[in-house]
């Protein structure tokens, strides 16, 4: 069986964090699955999910770690083509990536106690974002 839903998410811009964790798990719940695996999908390009434990000094580390390996403030060949300045978005999203699979175990997440789904928004305005999130199991 297959199971879709999209939620939506409204970001502050560059280093917003939202856990996700509850409503993917609201959505496991709703699709009567016991077993199988979800995906959970950013739709768009400078937008990224993960895992992560979701506490304040976590939530501040990982944006100002992406900061520091890919900088707001240098000349990438995104801003000579587009002049938007969000090339490290685009990048810092790409290192991290748009989706995450977790498996589904007896109707819930098998993760662990300190693991959280994450979204971060990697550009440099507030974004309406959607996500998909797909259930594949019985």
């Amino acid at each position: 069986m297959i199971y879709q839903e999209i939620m939506a998410i409204s970001t502050k811009g560059h280093g917003d964090m939202h856990d996700l964790t509850e409503t993917v798990q609201q959505i496991v719940s709703a699709s009567g699955m016991k077993t199988g695996i979800v995906n959970i999908f950013n739709i768009g390009s400078t937008g990224a999910i993960g895992m992560i434990e979701f506490e304040p000094g976590l939530k501040r580390d990982l944006p100002e770690l992406l900061d520091r390996l890919i900088p707001p403030n240098l000349n990438y060949g995104h801003e000579q083509t587009w002049h938007d300045g969000n090339g490290h978005s685009h990048l810092q999203a790409s290192l991290l990536g748009p989706s995450l699979t977790i498996p589904l175990s007896k109707r819930k997440l098998a993760i662990g106690t300190w693991q959280q789904i994450f979204h971060l928004e990697c550009d440099i305005k507030p974004r309406e974002r959607k996500i998909v999130v797909t259930l594949t199991g019985e």
